[in-house]
């Protein structure tokens, strides 16, 4: 039986994976940390932050709210308080929608650059 590979998942993520991952500043992350009791990476032996998958969900969640959406911070706590598991529930649809949509739009693209090709 040949060796299958194993895709290997990063357990831990820093804090400029994470700011990378999502454009923003380490600062904003940082600050969120402060605002957001569900939003607490686990912390190296140096003081490095160390964010789980499930951090990042989190945060997910939270910038979501804030940046997408345009809730304050009280308001975004209390909709975490409130909704949080429905509410990264709705978020991934909307993510995979997202998804389909970029893929839908570059289809048609490609289609009407056929067109004009053939005409």
């Amino acid at each position: 039986m040949p060796y299958k590979d194993r895709e290997i998942e990063k357990q831990y993520f820093t804090i400029g994976e994470v700011a990378a991952q999502f454009n923003v500043a380490p600062s904003l992350i940082r600050f969120w940390e402060t605002e957001f009791e569900e939003l607490r990476p686990r912390k190296s032996k140096k003081g490095n932050r160390l964010y789980t998958p499930q951090d990042i969900d989190v945060f997910r969640t939270i910038y979501h709210l804030v940046k997408e959406r345009g809730y304050t911070i009280p308001g975004a706590r209390d909709m975490l308080k409130q909704k949080g598991p429905q509410l990264k529930e709705k978020i991934d649809v909307i993510q995979s929608l997202e998804k389909v949509r970029g893929f839908l739009v570059t289809m048609k693209k490609e289609i009407e650059a056929l067109h004009k090709a053939q005409g």
